[in-house]
């Protein structure tokens, strides 16, 4: 097996087992590897540190499967880490009955890039770097074994895949091939998943306690959702009783799936729900211009800094959408506010944020701080894996 040399005193972030080694820690490759390989990480001194991926073509050089030096990397490995993920889910209440669930969370169970996400008896496998592509067969057989799933199909389509020297892949890897739109139940609503087309893995798993607690929160209110996608958080605000719901994306394909998702629920009133096809910044002006007022509004936006280096750019977005979220809310109405980017941390979206409420001129107070679902778990030697962050802010 090649070995992996790190720099003098370049080991530290291995030591405290942090799974990403970069290309500026790196001093040699000791033989031969091709990409997704597995090698020996060792320090300088000689000490061997763990095993990890080989991706010779990304900043992010190694991929650390473990920190056992002893531990083998095979196809029994990858059978113990996806039935101990499995487990971990099945021990959390609430989280065994979910008809979505996210099952595999990359780094945070000790796969680095791979992610598996289940719609009733179908998953959806994504895989993003060198180490999973190399290891995919296995990833597949022990998926199958571990679950009794009637398929998978692969959407392995994220831009990290591109940073990894991999092309895309999309397909269904096992069973016939079923619906690209299986229907799950969330908290009683239906929702269709287009797992083909749709973001991610067809759904935003992620969210789902808060679209939970959007719903605690809709009884007899006037809701604005924008970045509304399919629909989730406004059929759960129209389950909690809503007085109405305007629901705002670019998205002309989103609002269809989203105006289908809630005839699959005749117990909700569609006479509560606008659909509106519109850029969110150019509307929330628009509204604000109007004079419109809301009680709710949430506003989980894409993704807009990736990375550190785009968090400037993305502050300003934030502060734009957040302003604006705070000028439209009526006296003592709520705002839910969310970060997806991994480039934001806590306190700089806490910080937009009270920027934002103090450029509205509105008295504004934290009720509750929201996270990913727990089937999205954030190991604590990565804090990288904590990128979903919500606010939930009253004014008055």
């Amino acid at each position: 097996m090649s070995q992996l040399i790190l720099k003098p005193g370049r080991e530290r972030s291995a030591l405290r087992r942090h799974p990403w080694i970069f290309d500026g820690a790196v001093d040699r490759l000791a033989g031969r590897a091709r990409s997704g390989d597995t090698v020996e990480v060792a320090s300088a001194d000689g000490r061997v540190l763990g095993r990890a991926a080989w991706s010779p073509d990304s900043r992010i050089r190694a991929r650390v499967w473990s920190f056992d030096p002893a531990e083998t990397i095979d196809d029994a490995f990858f059978k113990r880490r996806i039935a101990q993920a499995l487990s971990r889910r099945t021990d959390l209440p609430g989280l065994a009955t979910q008809q979505g669930l996210r099952l595999l969370h990359a780094e945070s169970d000790g796969l680095p890039g791979v992610i598996c996400d289940c719609y009733g008896d179908t998953l959806v496998l994504a895989l993003s770097s060198a180490g999973a592509e190399k290891w995919r067969d296995a990833i597949v057989g022990a998926l199958i074994k571990a679950t009794g799933c009637a398929r998978i199909y692969e959407r392995s389509d994220a831009d990290l895949r591109t940073l990894e020297g991999l092309p895309v892949r999309c397909g269904w890897l096992h069973g016939e091939e079923g619906s690209a739109f299986p229907v799950i139940e969330e908290s009683g609503v239906r929702m269709a998943v287009d797992i083909v087309a749709g973001h991610k893995t067809g759904f935003y798993l992620d969210q789902r306690e808060n679209r939970l607690a959007c719903r605690q929160l809709a009884q007899g209110r006037r809701v604005l959702n924008c970045f509304c996608y399919t629909g989730g958080f406004s059929l759960q605000a129209l389950a909690g009783g809503a007085a109405s719901v305007l629901s705002v994306d670019s998205s002309g394909p989103a609002l269809i799936s989203a105006a289908n998702n809630l005839a699959l629920n005749p117990q909700l009133d569609a006479q509560r729900a606008e659909w509106r096809e519109a850029d969110v910044f150019a509307e929330l002006r628009v509204l604000a211009a109007a004079g419109e007022r809301f009680d709710l509004i949430v506003l989980d936006p894409p993704k807009f800094a990736p990375s550190p280096a785009h968090a400037e750019r993305a502050a300003r977005a934030y502060k734009d959408i957040n302003l604006y979220g705070f000028r439209l809310l009526a006296p003592g109405g709520i705002l839910m506010t969310y970060s997806c980017s991994g480039g934001i941390g806590i306190e700089l979206f806490q910080k937009i944020v009270a920027g934002a409420a103090q450029d509205a001129k509105v008295e504004a107070r934290i009720v509750q701080r929201l996270s990913a679902a727990a089937d999205h778990p954030v190991l604590l030697d990565f804090p990288e894996g904590e990128y979903l962050k919500g606010l939930v802010c009253q004014i008055g």
